[in-house]
């Protein structure tokens, strides 16, 4: 009897050679897919959803484009998992994740097919990214206790981040943004406190940091248009109930008049708490849901300036910021922590009527305004941006820093080449080929940047063999550069993630012999 009937009739199952033929194939397609927006020099991809509006997103940022895409191949799906953990982790080193751990599985399909078995390859994969890791801990250098110098790291990373990206171009106004928003954060690694808001009109040189916080609502009619020493109260509640909603209610009643008695009923409920909320010794009044005309009008009388329909995201930021917390009921005043900030008014950004809150309590939220041709680029600006952020808040609390341009990954692969040649056994194959992995991202750089990768990358070999050498690629002039001097500059803690992440990916990928997918679940005929 055939024992291929294990499974239902649609399932299938691939074995051995195949499954891990698949594997590295799937792997290798979604690297190539997304090597060409590493390094300055690097495209971008457009990205079409097949949905209603056919959305259209330009982007370079390697998570954003895996995680658009749709795929069937189960070693792929582990490569976009690893890239979008990455840009939770650390921020940045997306694409160079992904490029690294397909390289890993190219030279490791060329070890299976000398017949080395994939547990020698992966126990060799081992031994070298330890030994990679450890290189680059001997490399780092740390200045923190130097405010100004840790400042120009700073900027450096901003500027090597941002220089792959859209904000190439303003790459030092951008720069100094992003490490100014990270510096008032004080250490913490929440973003939250950093809002930011895009506002299409005038260009991307018009981006500016405003401290304290914007709300992007207008100031309703006969409010005040300026308050100082603002006491703020957050609140997430119904004020839309002053009149008998038509297709919502039922009523039975004998006459008109009986109408007009619960429309003043539920007039009065809304008075009360109006009452209620002007109760707390408030002068501004933010609500997540509609505020009716009526209670509008009470909170204009009294003074008040009221704000409707404050997304949650205004909410929940403005809470944060100005140190008070959401009410919902108003019955206990004392109980309800007021939101305080100096003042209260009305900016205009381009065309738009915003309402700017300034010298709030906590000191260290800020707002980035983006200006932008259209919302494509303003998106993509916020991406970059947030990129920046991300592995600036990562930094200044590890704050060991790394050259870039190729310089960590050159370093890594003469430490683990020399590694291969002290190895006795087959494992020295696998640590070999993980240095010629490295070597693949400077490979790529150049490549994008249309220059001769063959060329650079020999040069660069030997510049390595000095020590204490500082030489990367340089591909604004096109040639082997002193990253020291040019102020190039990647965070530790990316490098790391990106080595130990690409890493074990591939040993996950290698270690595949047999792939099952199972047959879809029927519909039953329902009659």
């Amino acid at each position: 009897m055939a024992i291929d009937t294990i499974f239902k009739d649609e399932a299938s199952q691939e074995k051995g050679e195949r499954a891990r033929m698949a594997s590295f194939v799937g792997a290798m397609a979604i690297a190539d897919l997304v090597k060409t927006t590493l390094g300055p020099k690097g495209m971008d991809k457009i990205l079409q959803s097949t949905g209603r509006g056919r959305e259209v997103t330009v982007t370079n940022d390697g998570a954003t484009i895996l995680k658009s895409l749709h795929i069937d191949n189960p070693a792929a799906k582990v490569l976009v998992d690893i890239s979008k953990v990455q840009d939770d982790e650390v921020g940045d080193g997306t694409t160079s994740v992904v490029v690294l751990a397909g390289e890993l599985l190219r030279e490791a399909e060329k070890l299976v097919a000398a017949k080395i078995h994939p547990m020698t390859i992966i126990s060799g994969y081992r031994m070298a990214a330890e030994c990679a890791r450890n290189v680059l801990l001997q490399k780092v250098v740390d200045n923190k206790a130097d405010a100004d110098k840790f400042r120009s790291d700073l900027m450096n990373i901003a500027m090597t981040t941002l220089s792959s990206k859209i904000l190439s171009q303003d790459k030092e106004h951008f720069a100094s943004l992003a490490v100014d928003a990270v510096m008032r954060l004080k250490g913490s690694t929440n973003l939250e406190a950093i809002q930011i808001i895009k506002k299409p009109g005038g260009s991307l040189k018009d981006s500016f940091l405003d401290e304290g916080f914007i709300l992007d609502k207008k100031i309703g009619i006969g409010q005040p248009k300026r308050i100082e020493n603002a006491k703020i109260l957050v609140a997430n509640t119904a004020m839309d109930t002053d009149k008998v909603k038509i297709y919502g209610a039922r009523v039975r009643v004998d006459s008109m008049a009986k109408v007009a008695e619960i429309e003043g009923a539920e007039k009065e409920k809304m008075r009360e708490k109006v009452q209620k909320i002007i109760g707390h010794g408030i002068n501004c009044f933010v609500n997540r849901q509609l505020i009716y005309n009526f209670p509008e009008e009470l909170f204009a009388d009294a003074g008040i300036l009221a704000i409707e329909h404050a997304d949650f995201d205004g909410i929940e930021r403005l809470a944060l910021v100005t140190g008070g917390e959401i009410a919902s009921t108003f019955d206990n005043p004392e109980s309800v922590k007021l939101g305080q900030c100096d003042l209260i008014e009305e900016i205009m950004i381009g065309e738009d009527k915003l309402i700017h809150f300034s010298g709030v309590a906590m000191g260290q939220a800020c707002t980035i305004v983006l200006r932008g041709a259209s919302h494509h680029v303003l998106d993509e600006a916020e991406r970059s941006l947030h990129d920046a952020l991300c592995v600036l808040s990562q930094t200044v609390n590890d704050s060991r820093v790394l050259l870039g341009g190729g310089w960590p990954e050159m370093v890594m692969a003469k430490e683990t080449d020399e590694l291969a040649r002290k190895t006795p056994g087959k494992k020295s194959l696998a640590i070999e080929a993980f240095s010629r992995a490295l070597l693949a991202i400077p490979t790529i750089i150049a490549d994008n940047a249309g220059l001769d990768s063959a060329e650079l990358i020999s040069q660069l070999r030997a510049e390595h063999q000095s020590e204490g050498c500082t030489a990367g690629i340089d591909v604004i002039s096109g040639s082997v550069g002193d990253m020291a001097a040019r102020g190039i500059c990647e965070a530790f803690k990316v490098k790391q993630a990106v080595l130990l992440s690409a890493t074990e990916a591939a040993e996950m990928i290698l270690r595949v012999d047999e792939i099952i997918s199972c047959a879809p679940r029927r519909r039953e005929d329902r009659m």
